[in-house]
């Protein structure tokens, strides 16, 4: 078996959390291994690997499976995580549904329930989501101590006056409201909460096209259009949890009028909005990512907005690349998978830029692989990943002699 490069480790006794994520990335990434597979792709010592596998067993996040015979001495023992060791409510609320599933280690759903809404309020929307969450709970019945926590996605930016609640692409009333302390609150859980893109790349980079790239762009189509970004193997969110928000950077100036105020931003081309409103579709404030997925299924033409999108998706993927220099940009969200896949078969020949190379090894676009349950699995990833993705702020604390 070929194995993967994986993130060195540390042997500061500072840095056992980690040194923790760092294990469990290895074995996440590369399937079962052995203690001394791990040790290799961690540069970490053989005692602290022992001592690390031994807790992590015990924790029941790995299990051990069968050895495996090598040429000489004790045969091998692999280890792989287990799935049942924990478990982890997603939430997603967007402008027509509310979203909630319960995952395991492995991404695998166990429980789903999905409840219609029309732009909700908080008022409206936070029982609403607290009641599901205490639904999936009875509908999957587990040991509630292994349960990490409740990750909730939703659209954004956040907190950014003048865009965050005004046009049909935005939520109404949510400025500045506490999401996660009221959801913490009705449910006695703790909560993790993203906008609705981020989340999106963190379940891709656990379960989908990602989960091998240590740097990469998820652009999340839904009703409007953001980015999570995926940076040498850590997540990117920005100084107020807005880094991605390249729905509203313009590529036709002076082009369509846009909620946030300006004209010619890139959301108003590629998004589930753009294409209702181009394609004159009624009612778009209502209107169903299926049927897009219809229309294509029964040969009707999407190409008024195809043709209307793809230059300023090509744009947005060129200044990505060279702004990021991320080794792939994945297509995914809302857009039923169908059309996305219709969108990426038009964008060659993309512009030049630092990803024009011809050693490389990832095509330069991927269509993502979560379909239209990912941002609500991206959120059932969060508290997942908070528990496994090694976090390098903790090398940065000063330690005693």
């Amino acid at each position: 078996m070929t194995l993967r490069k994986a993130i060195a480790g540390t042997n500061l006794e500072q840095a056992k959390s980690h040194n923790r994520r760092v294990v469990i990335e290895a074995i996440r990434t590369n399937g079962a291994l052995s203690r001394a597979a791990i040790a290799r792709l961690t540069a970490l010592s053989t005692q602290t690997i022992s001592n690390i596998v031994e807790e992590l067993e015990r924790e029941q996040l790995l299990s051990a499976q069968a050895t495996l015979k090598g040429a000489r001495g004790q045969p091998a023992v692999p280890y792989s995580i287990n799935p049942d060791g924990g478990y982890s409510i997603g939430l997603q609320l967007d402008h027509q549904l509310a979203v909630g599933v319960i995952t395991d280690l492995s991404g695998t759903v166990r429980a789903r329930i999905e409840r219609p809404v029309d732009r909700p309020t908080p008022a409206q929307a936070m029982p609403l989501l607290a009641t599901i969450g205490g639904d999936l709970m009875r509908k999957f019945r587990f040991d509630r101590n292994r349960l990490l926590g409740i990750g909730m996605a939703m659209p954004g930016p956040f907190d950014v006056e003048g865009m965050t609640s005004v046009g049909p692409t935005a939520l109404p009333g949510w400025q500045d409201f506490p999401v996660a302390e009221e959801l913490q609150r009705l449910t006695g859980i703790p909560v993790t909460v993203e906008n609705d893109a981020t989340a999106a790349a963190i379940g891709e980079r656990l379960y989908g096209v990602a989960r091998n790239l240590s740097s990469f762009v998820y652009l999340f189509i839904g009703t409007g259009l953001g980015a999570g970004l995926f940076l040498d193997g850590h997540l990117y969110k920005g100084s107020r949890h807005n880094a991605g928000e390249i729905g509203h950077m313009i590529v036709k100036p002076g082009g369509l009028e846009c909620g946030c105020g300006k004209r010619g931003c890139l959301e108003r081309y590629v998004s589930l909005r753009a294409a209702y409103e181009c394609l004159e579709i009624p009612d778009p404030d209502h209107a169903s990512p299926e049927l897009l997925q219809a229309l294509l299924a029964n040969g009707d033409s999407l190409e008024a907005w195809v043709a209307q999108a793809i230059d300023p998706l090509r744009q947005a993927i060129n200044m990505l690349e060279l702004a990021l220099d991320p080794e792939t940009v994945v297509l995914g969200g809302f857009m039923p998978v169908g059309v996305i896949e219709l969108l990426a078969s038009r964008l060659d020949p993309l512009y030049l830029s630092v990803s024009s190379t011809s050693t490389r090894t990832v095509p330069r676009v991927l269509v993502g692989a979560a379909g239209k349950d990912t941002s609500v699995l991206g959120a059932a990833a969060l508290p997942i990943f908070s528990e496994t993705n090694p976090q390098f702020d903790v090398l940065q604390k000063p330690h005693s002699a």
